[in-house]
């Protein structure tokens, strides 16, 4: 009798797996403030975590998978995976919240409050609190073009959107025990997500080379690239995910009955739509 088909609640080994995931998640950080302050070698040290991050996704990944097909997640196990995950995209929500409270609380009380009342009159005379701007002390010395919706960010929605009926699609299949329809779905997912993030590369490019808008932009630039940056890793963490999906459906992994990972990162992907769909709004159409 496999270890499913018990009451036992199965515990995995001691894992070095979240300690290297950590040294990822710091080198990261370390290279990202690096880059950010043009310190030497910072792209060098942002490209290492990024690659230890992938590392540790792969050989993590790759443990849960044995011990899944091996039989020895039962249904107590399936359920503390499905609230795991569900506490995950809440920690999501709230950490992409925190962004666009920043952006809310930039654009619709402090830009305004600088330039009214005394501290327009003493601090900045002649400020002019339109957004979008560099912010008080910049404006006049940083020139740069905002981002617009229509074109590649159109485009990008597009994308994310039709993303997210090609895993449905996917999904579907799976209950029906189409693996066909379920390796096309993914694999459409997959393009879909790979495209935008070279649409999303090649938009920061535009955005260095001829609009002006850089990290360096003032708060516009700053809270544009945040939001817009943070999206682009999680799309890229999805797609890695998604990638992983579609080896083992092609594998024959999941059946029409057990398939939590590949529902996970339905979940995680759909989030991520979602979240794009807002950005599109405040971040690129109202500005």
């Amino acid at each position: 009798m496999s270890m499913a088909q018990t009451d036992k609640y199965y515990l995995p080994q001691p894992s070095l797996w979240p300690i290297i995931g950590s040294v990822a998640l710091m080198l990261m950080a370390v290279g990202g403030v690096m880059t950010m302050r043009e310190i030497d070698n910072g792209g060098w040290v942002l490209l290492a975590g990024v690659a230890v991050l992938f590392y540790m996704m792969f050989g993590w990944f790759g443990e849960v998978i044995r011990d899944s097909e091996a039989g020895r997640y039962n249904k107590q196990v399936d359920a503390s995976f499905r609230w795991s995950m569900s506490w995950f995209i809440f920690s999501e929500v709230m950490f992409f919240a925190a962004f666009f409270g920043a952006l809310f609380y930039t654009r619709v009380l402090s830009v305004p409050w600088l330039a009214e009342g005394a501290t327009g009159d003493l601090l900045w005379e002649g400020y002019k609190a339109t957004w979008p701007t560099a912010g008080p002390g910049l404006a006049s010395s940083v020139q740069f073009t905002p981002m617009g919706a229509w074109g590649i960010p159109a485009i990008n929605t597009l994308l994310l959107l039709s993303s997210g009926v090609t895993v449905t699609w996917a999904h579907w299949g799976l209950k029906k025990s189409n693996r066909t329809q379920l390796i096309v779905g993914l694999a459409m997912t997959v393009i879909l997500g790979l495209v935008f993030l070279g649409l999303q590369a090649y938009e920061y490019h535009h955005a260095y080379t001829e609009m002006g808008l850089t990290l360096g932009a003032g708060v516009y630039g700053a809270t544009f690239f945040m939001l817009t940056g943070f999206h682009g890793f999680h799309v890229l963490v999805g797609t890695t995910m998604l990638i992983v999906m579609l080896l083992r459906s092609i594998a024959g992994h999941f059946t029409a009955e057990h398939h939590f990972a590949f529902e996970a990162v339905s979940w995680y992907w759909h989030f991520v739509d979602v979240v794009w769909v807002l950005l599109f709004i405040v971040v690129y159409w109202l500005v």
